[in-house]
């Protein structure tokens, strides 16, 4: 490398865990100008940055060569093949089976921009766009992703989530959810999946009043003040939380669903590959 690295680039540790994941060199043919690591160098430089493609800084590989690989790697399923294969490395290193047998589903709603695609409008929390929704294990690592319209019930996305991800993990048996997700959903996983689905609520759920005469006042109504850890809920919020420091992430610029979601796998990718390249 002849340039000055930027904060975004892979170091030496980090490529040499990722290069085996990569289709190798070809031997025949035209000698490629511009290698993988510098390729995805410029493509973890726009995820973290949140500048246009076209924005590419003059001493990384052009855009248009820096998103052909971006488009067609994501075409191919490399992105996600690549992430399963971090994912499972990094689950062994913290001492867990490769595949989880717990996991956390949430969503969480972008607003979009004039690139067009699919969007609705989210009357909760007022956004005009889609939601991000997510399976994680309880490590936070993301097990499935699907992106589709704001205006999609909580309970109708996670039937999206769960057939996506059905046949991938043999070891699942349990999912927590909030309480967007009461219902049927609970007994549909448990027929089709043959999982459980617990609800977490809030410590003060369920609390009601008592009669008390007329002379004393009410028994006050227990409500915890300040931030209060949910059981298992945190995880997925804290997931959330490292999608925010990619700016590309603040909101949902792309024209198709499939791209915001490959660019999970992608951002979760270079998160990984940090955390092994550490140990």
């Amino acid at each position: 490398m002849d340039r000055r690295a930027y904060d975004t680039d892979l170091t030496d540790s980090e490529w040499i865990i990722l290069s085996p994941l990569f289709p190798a060199p070809r031997s025949t043919g035209r000698p490629r100008k511009w290698s993988f690591r510098d390729i995805l160098d410029g493509i973890f430089y726009v995820i973290r940055g949140g500048n246009a493609w076209r924005l590419m800084p003059h001493d990384l590989p052009p855009w248009s060569t820096v998103y052909h690989s971006h488009r067609v790697w994501r075409l191919w399923g490399l992105w996600e093949r690549v992430h399963t294969v971090l994912r499972e490395h990094v689950r062994l290193d913290a001492g867990r089976a490769a595949t989880p047998s717990a996991a956390i589903i949430d969503s969480q709603s972008a607003r979009t921009t004039e690139a067009g695609g699919p969007r609705g409008y989210d009357g909760g929390k007022k956004i005009n766009g889609r939601k991000r929704h997510i399976l994680v294990d309880t490590l936070g690592l993301v097990m499935g992703v699907v992106v589709h319209p704001a205006d999609l019930q909580d309970r109708a996305g996670a039937v999206l989530v769960f057939n996506k991800v059905r046949n991938e993990f043999p070891r699942m048996q349990h999912v927590w959810a909030d309480a967007g997700y009461t219902g049927k959903l609970a007994s549909e996983v448990k027929t089709q999946l043959g999982w459980t689905l617990e609800i977490v609520k809030h410590p003060w759920s369920g609390n009601t009043r008592t009669w008390a005469p007329i002379d004393q006042p009410p028994p006050p109504i227990y409500v915890p003040e300040g931030f209060v850890v949910l059981k298992r809920r945190w995880v997925v919020e804290r997931t959330f939380a490292w999608f925010g420091k990619s700016r590309r992430m603040s909101r949902d610029y792309e024209a198709s669903a499939e791209t915001t979601e490959n660019l999970i796998y992608e951002l979760m990718i270079r998160l990984m590959t940090r955390r092994l390249a550490k140990k």
